[in-house]
C-alpha cells in the first residue's frame, strides 16, 4: 500500500483527504499544518509520495517542496490560487485547485508512485 504525506493547515480538509485516499487503497504517513511540522516529517517519514497546500497559514510550502525533492519523494501541490500561486521553480509541478476532484487527484498520485510501490 503506498504511503502517502498530507501537508494542509484547515483541519477539516486534511480530514476528508485522508478518508478519501483510505477508500482509493492508500496510506496516509502523517499530516503536518505548518511548514516546520511539514519539513519534519517531510526529513523523518518514510512513504511514497506528498500532497502539499501551496499557503499554510500564510507561509509557503516550498521549503518542504525542497526537501521532497532532495529526497526524491513526488508531490502534487493544492491551492485556492491556481497555478499563479506557485513559483516559476515550481510550475513543472502537478497543482489542483481546491475544491479539488479526488479521483483526479489519486491518479496523479498514482502516476507518480512507482509501480514497485503501489
Amino acid at each position: 500500500m503506498s504511503k502517502v504525506l498530507i501537508v494542509e493547515d484547515e483541519a477539516l480538509i486534511a480530514m476528508l483527504l485522508e478518508e478519501m485516499l483510505a477508500d482509493r487503497g492508500y496510506s496516509v504517513a502523517g499530516v503536518a499544518t505548518s511548514v516546520e511540522e511539514g519539513e519534519d516529517m517531510a526529513k523523518r517519514l518514510d512513504f511514497d509520495a506528498a500532497i502539499l497546500d501551496v499557503s499554510l497559514n500564510g507561509s509557503y510550502v516550498f521549503p518542504v517542496a525542497e526537501r521532497l525533492d532532495a529526497r526524491g519523494i513526488p508531490f502534487v501541490f493544492t491551492t485556492g490560487y491556481g497555478e499563479a500561486g506557485l513559483t516559476e521553480a515550481w510550475a513543472d509541478r502537478p497543482v489542483f485547485t481546491k475544491p479539488y476532484d479526488i479521483g483526479e487527484l489519486t491518479e496523479a498520485l498514482s502516476q507518480l508512485i512507482p509501480a514497485s510501490v503501489s
